[in-house]
């Protein structure tokens, strides 16, 4: 979707710029909007031309756990005003995009056929970062269908430990 990352790229830059001082914070709360405006029932909602974008933005502000900061607010009137509420999970991509490649870092998806206890994690982080080469940011996510093990999604590069993988390798050898 080349005209969603075309419409998406200047508010991830203008947000990037003016939100400088707190990257983090920043990506916490665009993250949660980007998954709210990822739901299709709510992009309906908000096209409905009797739906008012006072109303969209009180739907999608009343759904996120925590309260918007102003900044925040700001912006999302101002994506809602513009008719860019389907543009959001982009513009969270690219802003996460721009903040890793200031910071050096990358998204790592670990999936895992069972829950990973924080403490875990934090090895687990450490042993792929090593295996990397760079810092990750880590997220887990479950996937029964693994059996056990890990595997590993660092943007193009994949890392698969798990025992349904093994079990694929030792069915095509011995199928060979």
């Amino acid at each position: 979707m080349a005209e969603l990352a075309t419409i998406a790229r200047p508010y991830a830059e203008a947000l990037f710029k003016s939100c400088a001082a707190d990257l983090d914070g920043t990506a916490q709360w665009l993250d949660a909007l980007a998954a709210v405006a990822g739901n299709e029932q709510l992009l309906q909602y908000a096209d409905n031309p009797k739906v008012t974008d006072k109303e969209v933005f009180d739907l999608v502000a009343g759904v996120l756990r925590q309260p918007l900061p102003t900044v925040g607010q700001n912006f999302l009137r101002t994506v809602i005003d513009n008719g860019r509420l389907a543009a959001l999970p982009e513009v969270g991509a690219q802003f996460r995009a721009m903040k890793n490649a200031q910071s050096g870092a990358s998204d790592a998806i670990v999936y895992s056929a069972f829950p990973i206890p924080a403490a875990s994690l934090g090895e687990v982080a450490q042993t792929l970062e090593r295996r990397f080469g760079r810092k990750l940011n880590v997220t887990v996510q479950e996937d029964p269908s693994l059996i056990g093990g890990i595997r590993v999604v660092v943007g193009d590069e994949v890392l698969d430990t798990s025992v349904k993988a093994r079990l694929e390798q030792m069915k095509v050898a011995l199928t060979a």
